[in-house]
């Protein structure tokens, strides 16, 4: 296990397109981080950069007490995982996961060892004699996790190992990986677009966007503090609702005016703290589990919206409504009771202790209440 380092990292493409952009991130020994973002953003680069496989442009890795910029791949003592098996058809499962050891000579009864130890681990154990082709493609994930495994290296690198998988296949894999973690504490670098994935398996997510990183931190915290606009609107499913308007006092509070209509009194607790913003443009954040059709003990406000579309999801549904000038909002509401009727007009509440204010724009910071 090792600490993983990146100083200043930059890349920059032969045709002058930066791809990743000063990038700093101290990793600690042990600790599984992963790197979520739209595709484009980076995070891939970023990873291919500390496997070797891109060349850094300018800033430092170190692996462990060692920078490894000019190091060769095979000798960074890392192992990665990538989107595809990539598993040698001819080689049965044993074969596969041995042939890195091989390569590197290490003894046959360490192989042996090493091979038979990870596969009682991830359940393999009945299908080392199997070729890849006789494997579901959750056994051959497995395989590629047990193949890296076995060279118990310094760091994981992981390039989204599970998206080929179905749904079900993936959740079960994600379990299986993090329980994985949890045992062997080897450094992960893990990355994903999908920041339900992100959520669920990191200690912190690097939230990253344009080459650049716009948030650290545990999952929680980066839910629940959005540092922007968009970190608030990419982690949380469904995406969190932005409402454009602006600030005005009334008496002692504080009230969001979106043009149309639309008046949330703001929390008074936040009254003084959203005074220096009154007369200003404003976006208000409301993530669809800030919704209710009934009053719920918070410091509510009330909105009328038109019901666009209902989707049940069991004992939740998702409710798409409009207003006059948000054409696109989601409430997540609880499943009792009659369903709320398409084609009509609800009233929602807004726990008002819950939103988010943010300056405008698609990065608008967000004000710190």
């Amino acid at each position: 296990m090792a600490l993983v380092a990146l100083k200043s990292v930059n890349k920059t493409y032969p045709n002058g397109f930066q791809a990743v952009k000063d990038f700093n991130l101290d990793i600690k020994d042990g600790e599984f981080v992963v790197f979520v973002g739209p595709s484009g953003c980076g995070k891939s680069t970023t990873l291919r950069m500390v496997a070797g496989l891109e060349d850094v442009s300018g800033g430092s890795i170190s692996i462990g007490d060692r920078v490894v910029n000019d190091v060769h791949p095979k000798d960074r003592d890392i192992a990665m995982v990538f989107q595809s098996y990539a598993l040698y058809p001819h080689m049965s499962v044993y074969k596969n996961m041995a042939f890195a050891l091989k390569l590197r000579k290490v003894p046959k009864d360490e192989i042996d060892r090493r091979v038979r130890g990870v596969a009682k681990t991830l359940g393999l154990t009945e299908m080392l004699d199997r070729k890849p082709r006789q494997l579901s493609g959750g056994q051959r994930q497995r395989v590629a996790l047990g193949r890296a495994i076995v060279r118990e290296p310094k760091a994981f690198l992981f390039d989204e190992p599970l998206s080929n998988l179905d749904a079900k296949l993936r959740v079960t894999t994600r379990a299986e990986l993090k329980a994985l973690h949890q045992r062997l504490k080897t450094t992960t670098i893990y990355v994903t677009h999908d920041q339900e994935e992100a959520m669920t398996l990191g200690d912190r997510i690097v939230v990253m966007s344009n080459g650049l990183i716009q948030q650290v931190g545990p999952p929680l915290e980066v839910y629940r503090n959005p540092r922007n606009r968009f970190v608030a609107a990419f982690v949380g499913t469904p995406p969190m609702n932005f409402l454009d308007g602006a600030l005005e006092k009334r008496g002692d509070s504080v009230v969001f005016l979106d043009g149309a209509g639309i008046e949330l009194p703001s929390h008074p607790a936040r009254a003084a703290a959203l005074a220096p913003h009154i007369g200003k443009p404003i976006v208000l954040g409301i993530r669809p589990q800030m919704f209710a059709l009934e009053p719920s003990g918070h410091s509510d406000a009330v909105m009328r919206a038109r019901v666009n579309v209902v989707e049940p999801l069991g004992d939740t549904v998702d409710v798409s409504c409009s207003t006059t000038r948000s054409p696109h909002l989601v409430a997540r509401l609880p499943a009792r009771g009659n369903p709320v009727p398409a084609g009509q007009d609800v009233t929602l509440h807004v726990a008002m202790d819950l939103v988010h204010y943010f300056e405008p724009g698609e990065f608008g910071a967000k004000l710190m209440l």
